[in-house]
């Protein structure tokens, strides 16, 4: 593949170190504050409200990820592209023509699942109440993932996940008010309003942190282009979610909320591992796309070896900490959540499978692959869904466990081999030794 060296490297990981910095810090803050938030609930509504809690959310987060359209990951591709190619009319409409169309998607997302909650009789007491709440919160999930795109595409880190950390903050303030008699309607409305408070406060800077080439720019809209890219990656995100939550939705369907709490518990703590993942990427993938736009694949080779030595060791000692202190761990949500520390060892376990194969992912979405990562992924969510349905039964929440790890670690492996094909590109912690 041909190299063209349009950025220093130097240059270009100074910029990805000092934006993964960025991101770093307000991610492990938000990190914290929502891991505070989740052992509170935890303590203060007991294991069976607290899984209450957690399923009506997980069921409102993946809604909101589908009403997104795709639309949310095609910014990180195209608002780089546009903006290398100063294509600013294009870049403003992207932006506010994605969010028009996100936000019209969420509101017909939240009607039909209305909808369907309504004819489905055997929730018409207990859960009903619950879900109703939580899914007139899509439109505000849906809108805050979106709005966090679009800072990222602009590579505004502070303003990509410094509102967002605000939410727990509020969830932890407004169910506080309550803790003595909190239960899983409270916190889930507590967390309707501290949602629409975050996409109000983050739309308000979005209009003064846009570049001001595109504020004085007449709109160009290209749906089709848009869509072409955006729909594949509707299934790749959808997938996605899917495999995030569907060990915590199927356990609460099969087991209840008793086993689904302190499940919930045990993901959440072993989710910590990739936090590091999860802050690199934020500025590494807008990085993928722009190299890929410039054909500059050695540069490319040296971001992905450099973001796989920053993420696999400390994620590794981290995990380790984990393991060995899993019951003090869990027992900060209570006593009955330690019941969960086997089932927290395989899920990191598999944590450490994502963190040790890159950026595989983001690779593939933003270099025009985005297609063959939706067919892995999408194959990967049916496989977890089948795995959950015949272990859940018989091995309760380590059936859960067992088949989400061994999932993550069948996609992140079959993308790697993809990354290595496609892009001639070696992105796990392996190569760094090669």
């Amino acid at each position: 593949m041909p190299s063209k060296k349009n950025v220093p490297q130097s240059d270009l990981l100074s910029s990805v170190f000092n934006g993964a910095a960025i991101a770093l810090v307000v991610q492990l803050l938000g990190i914290a504050v929502a891991y505070a938030m989740e052992v509170l609930l935890g303590r203060w509504m007991g294991a069976t409200q607290y899984g209450a809690y957690d399923y009506v959310i997980s069921i409102g987060t993946l809604l909101g990820f589908v009403a997104c359209l795709g639309l949310s990951n095609s910014l990180l591709r195209f608002i780089p592209e546009y903006s290398v190619r100063e294509d600013w009319g294009k870049l403003r409409g992207i932006v506010w023509g994605s969010w028009r169309y996100v936000f019209l998607s969420s509101i017909l997302v939240t009607v039909v699942a209305i909808a369907v909650l309504i004819g489905w009789g055997k929730y018409s007491t207990k859960v009903a109440p619950s879900l109703l709440i939580g899914i007139s919160a899509i439109p505000l999930w849906a809108l805050v993932r979106h709005q966090r795109e679009m800072a990222r595409g602009i590579k505004r880190m502070a303003l990509a996940y410094f509102p967002s950390a605000m939410f727990p903050l509020l969830v932890i303030v407004g169910a506080f008010y309550y803790h003595q008699n909190l239960s899983s309607n409270k916190a889930i409305a507590i967390a309707w309003l501290s949602l629409a408070f975050v996409v109000v406060f983050q739309l308000w800077l979005l209009k003064w942190r846009m570049p001001k080439q595109s504020s004085i720019t007449k709109a160009i809209y290209v749906p089709r282009e848009w869509f072409a890219v955006a729909l594949p990656l509707l299934f790749n995100d959808s997938a996605f979610v899917l495999l995030s939550h569907t060990d915590t939705i199927m356990t609460g369907t099969i087991l209840g909320s008793f086993e689904v709490g302190i499940y919930s518990a045990a993901f959440k703590t072993a989710s910590g591992v990739s936090f590091i993942l999860a802050g690199v990427n934020a500025i590494a993938a807008p990085m993928f796309a722009t190299l890929h736009t410039q054909g500059d694949y050695e540069g490319l080779q040296e971001l992905t070896a450099t973001v796989a030595r920053w993420l696999f060791y400390p994620s590794l000692a981290f995990a380790l900490l984990l393991i060995i202190f899993a019951d003090p761990v869990l027992g900060l949500f209570g006593s009955e959540f330690i019941a969960a520390r086997w089932s927290m060892t395989i899920l990191i376990l598999g944590q450490l499978v994502n963190v040790g194969a890159g950026s595989v992912g983001y690779l593939m979405q933003m270099t025009g692959h985005h297609k063959k990562c939706a067919y892995v992924v999408g194959c990967s969510a049916l496989l977890n869904v089948v795995l959950n349905s015949i272990l859940i039964p018989t091995l309760g929440i380590m059936g859960a466990a067992i088949a989400t790890a061994t999932t993550m670690a069948i996609w992140n492996i079959w993308l790697h081999r993809l990354v290595v094909k496609h892009l001639g590109v070696y992105p796990s912690i392996i190569s760094t030794f090669l």
